[in-house]
């Protein structure tokens, strides 16, 4: 089975191409990180990830500093975001390891991770400028599978601790929950 990043990256190109310039400098639920660093970092992920899913990975993590936004970004974010969507639709893209962001890891963890990446980023981005973000439940919950699999040893750099949310809560916010956002954030007034 291999997993499709196609619907999680139309929805977070939606995203973008909603953001206003001066929304760039507005804070998100990423502690000290502006909506300028989360598209930083998400230009540098999408990348990082398409490349993985080619198997000829880079060097380098993805940079959440503003000063790193690509001066296209309105343009280049939503194609590598697609280009990120095309790379994990060949079935052997999920075969064998590659890596990103310095991790080697199996292709098909590589694949959800990506899918975790764009989902929990395209909310930051939709919830601190104000869009609507929806996204497929199984999605959201393949994600949360990824995020649980860490149990109590998360990587202190890629999860906040978790936010308590019901289990009859929707996919998405119980999926926010175990990355360590709250559901509920909103932009400070």
């Amino acid at each position: 089975m291999t997993t499709d990043l196609g619907p999680a990256a139309a929805a977070t190109a939606t995203v973008v191409a909603g953001i206003r310039d001066e929304q760039l400098t507005e804070p998100t639920p990423c502690e000290g990180t502006p909506v300028a660093g989360v598209l930083a970092h998400l230009a540098g992920l999408a990348y990082a990830f398409r490349m993985a899913g080619e198997k000829t990975p880079v060097d380098g993590q993805a940079s959440a500093d503003p000063g790193m936004l690509p001066a296209d970004w309105r343009t280049r974010i939503p194609a590598e975001l697609d280009a990120l969507a095309a790379a994990w639709r060949d079935p052997a893209a999920h075969e064998g390891v590659t890596a990103a962001g310095g991790v080697e890891m199996p292709g098909r963890v590589a694949a959800v991770v990506a899918l975790d990446e764009v989902v929990v980023h395209g909310w930051d981005l939709a919830v601190a400028t104000g869009q609507p973000y929806d996204v497929d439940p199984a999605d959201a919950d393949a994600c949360r599978a990824f995020a649980d699999s860490f149990g109590d040893e998360r990587p202190p750099d890629l999860y906040g601790p978790r936010v308590p949310v019901p289990e009859d809560a929707p996919a998405l916010d119980r999926l926010l929950g175990a990355t360590g956002r709250d559901p509920g954030w909103k932009p400070p007034v």
